[in-house]
């Protein structure tokens, strides 16, 4: 579904990444205000990964991010972050994954069929 949407809003005025743009963000305050200091976005990429990325200043002032990567294959969900290898998630994080996953279709993917109808 979302690959339709997603080609829904390819037209000169809205993009592919103008639309991963616009889900990240509402996905991003699918757990709450978003501080105003902060960035979050939280989106799903294709039907095999999803994205979730935080930017935020530290104690001095300075841009600190992370971005991690969940990957759903055959044999299981992998994350990485950053720059490290692809490991295996664990059943806490599965199950929050899972809840994540479980509110961005209630509360994302209608947003985008609102304005993939408008388009």
């Amino acid at each position: 579904m979302i690959d339709s949407l997603k080609k829904a809003f390819t037209t000169s005025m809205r993009t592919i990444d103008d639309l991963i743009r616009y889900e990240a963000k509402i996905g991003g305050q699918l757990f709450g205000p978003v501080p105003s200091n902060h960035r979050r976005e939280f989106f799903c990429l294709d039907e095999h990964t999803w994205v979730w990325y935080e930017e935020w200043p530290d104690k001095m002032g300075r841009s600190r991010s992370l971005t991690t990567r969940y990957d759903v294959r055959p044999n299981g969900i992998f994350k990485t972050q950053g720059n490290s290898v692809y490991v295996e998630v664990g059943q806490e994080e599965l199950s929050n994954l899972h809840q994540a996953s479980q509110l961005y279709a209630k509360k994302v993917i209608p947003e985008l069929s609102r304005i993939a109808n408008q388009a």
